[in-house]
């Protein structure tokens, strides 16, 4: 399998905003959106302190990744954990890659090169729709970034479609109950609202991971319609 980035990168970029999005809301379900950061940022996914104040190895261990799995890095950035998830699910898996941002894909398309990693799939979403193929995920990852979708009820119908019927979605975000956390206030959220726009899309919550140092960990299966 090879990565699927073409040199048409941009273009793709135009057809996946194909259709207008409706107006963003400024917030939703009481809480106020934050906004994506700028790929001109990038270097601050890498930076060297990360595995110090994520826990970011811990983090993926959690995951229970295995060989031959088909997994989703939503908001994927440059791929800091892309690239350990491609190779914890060997060649007989893969994972998607999927970021709203060309610039960032290309990014992580030549750090995957760099390792010779060839089963990540590049996917470059909407503002109201992943991308990802459906029925196709075992599990989607989302780290950091599900409080900065401007559209959260499209987006968390899209990724509904997107997995198996046993597979989970897995939210990791700053927490807003702990003060002590250094993150402006947008980019944070409690276990409680997390809780309650989950489960208002269809979603219910699995299990839950408590041992990051900055982060909530909370694991989430499609509910019974």
């Amino acid at each position: 399998m090879r990565l699927l980035l073409s040199p048409l990168l941009l273009a793709a970029a135009a057809i996946a905003q194909d259709s207008p999005a409706p107006p963003p809301p400024s917030e939703y379900q009481g809480r106020v959106i934050a906004q994506t950061m700028h790929w001109q940022g990038a270097g601050w996914l890498i930076r060297n302190k990360r595995e110090r104040e994520e826990g970011a190895e811990r983090m993926r261990e959690e995951l229970r990744l295995k060989p031959g799995m088909t997994v989703c890095d939503l908001g994927s950035g440059n791929g800091y954990h892309t690239l350990p998830m491609a190779e914890k699910v060997g060649p007989e898996g893969r994972v998607y890659a999927v970021d709203i941002q060309p610039e960032m894909l290309e990014m992580l398309k030549q750090r995957a090169e760099a390792r010779m990693l060839e089963n990540i799939e590049c996917i470059i979403n909407s503002e109201t729709d992943p991308k990802i193929p459906a029925g196709s995920c075992d599990m989607i990852l989302l780290v950091d970034v599900y409080h900065e979708f401007s559209h959260p009820e499209e987006m968390l119908a899209g990724i509904r479609k997107a997995l198996k019927p046993d597979g989970v979605v897995v939210l990791v975000e700053f927490r807003a109950e702990d003060e002590s956390v250094p993150i402006k206030p947008e980019h944070k959220m409690t276990k409680a609202q997390i809780n309650k726009e989950l489960e208002h899309n269809g979603f219910k919550l699995a299990r839950e991971f408590d041992g990051l140092p900055w982060q909530h960990m909370m694991f989430f299966g499609l509910a019974e319609k």
